[in-house]
């Protein structure tokens, strides 16, 4: 079971932290991978790496998910080179953290174009093509704090984009459901990235984590995989509009 051979795997924000452990993972389970980012140095590299460890295939695609020209470009790309797609990961992230009272619209707008905004832009013109052959797998890369708020970091437009992932999911499931497509998000918990490893690493959030996820720890490496894999699998065909956590239990207190 969740053989990935063969299958035309699309993931965003591949070139660091969660979206390069997606490749990861998906190469190891035999996918042909076609990685985006902005920043094509690190994709490259990326594709090596995978290529030379898992001897798969790696398209390395520069683009910006914000920016709808580049996403059609990207799309188009890869409907030229291989037909289809048969998995979309949105992983590309990315926010400006301020409360309610202090954010100003240019950190609001920014974080609910990266994080919202991309998954829905990167999401029509991806399932489009999966449309064509009644066949696709949507993961989108939420977040628990789609699920909750929290009084250790005022972030109010990250809760409100990834809230806004958790409900585009479950509305894209709905509707792409005769399609032969299913749409599925995860939730992560507390995990290290090039964003989060400053403020994981501070003694007085580790402790906020001991006190408040039920594992008493963060996320290591390798935790969200199994997760991914399932849901990009053929064996998950009746799984749709699910929100998966994988948080230590943090949300489930």
């Amino acid at each position: 079971m969740f053989n990935l051979e063969g299958q035309i795997a699309v993931i965003t924000g591949a070139s660091s932290g969660l979206g390069r452990q997606m490749a990861h993972a998906f190469a190891a389970q035999g996918a042909t991978l076609v990685v985006l980012a902005r920043r094509i140095e690190r994709l490259k590299d990326l594709a090596s790496e995978l290529e030379m460890e898992y001897g798969t295939k790696v398209t390395t695609i520069q683009c910006d998910v914000t920016d709808s020209s580049n996403i059609s470009n990207a799309a188009n790309q890869v409907e030229m080179e291989f037909g289809r797609v048969d998995i979309l990961l949105n992983c590309a992230g990315s926010s400006k953290d301020a409360g309610v009272l202090e954010m100003t619209d240019n950190e609001w707008d920014f974080t609910i174009s990266t994080d919202l905004t991309s998954v829905f832009k990167m999401t029509r013109a991806f399932a489009n093509i999966m449309k064509k052959n009644h066949y696709g797998r949507i993961i989108n890369i939420a977040s628990m704090y789609g699920l909750v708020g929290n009084t250790e970091i005022h972030t109010v437009a990250y809760h409100a984009s990834k809230g806004g992932v958790v409900n585009f999911t479950r509305a894209v499931a709905a509707e792409l459901a005769t399609e032969g497509i299913t749409c599925n998000a995860i939730c992560p918990g507390y995990f290290y990235t090039e964003l989060t490893t400053d403020v994981l690493n501070t003694d007085r959030f580790q402790e906020f984590a001991r006190e408040h996820v039920p594992m008493q720890r963060y996320g290591q490496e390798g935790e969200l995989n199994a997760g991914a894999i399932f849901l990009a699998s053929k064996e998950a065909s009746y799984v749709t509009g699910v929100i998966l956590p994988i948080d230590g239990g943090y949300t489930c207190i």
